[in-house]
């Protein structure tokens, strides 16, 4: 039987996996999960590993009040039009079933 992990132990393990999970990728890579709607922009200035951390756990208040201060947004039709025109690099990761992007050029 295993030893229950402290809460912090845990929230330290999934942060360092959401980190090696964290990559740059060009913008064009990502045009069929945009086209599914499943792209999510973060605004440069927060955290994209913490916010990855807090979105896999559902914390529906900290999302809500990103998505109402605009600094978490579905990717605008416009934006994405930009980053193919400028061929951006984003970094991204995975939170199924979104990609959460982030420009920090």
């Amino acid at each position: 039987m295993q030893p229950i992990e402290p809460l912090e132990d845990q929230n330290a393990l999934e942060r360092a996996r959401l980190n090696q999970e964290t990559a740059r990728i060009p913008w064009r890579e990502l045009q069929r999960f945009f086209a599914q709607g499943r792209v999510i922009a973060v605004d440069p200035r927060l955290d994209l590993v913490e916010l990855a951390l807090q979105c896999s756990r559902d914390e529906a208040q900290v999302i809500a009040a990103e998505l109402e201060h605009g600094r978490l947004a579905p990717v605008s039709d416009a934006q994405a039009r930009a980053w193919l025109t400028a061929d951006t690099e984003l970094w991204a990761v995975v939170v199924k079933p979104w990609v959460l992007v982030q420009d920090r050029s």
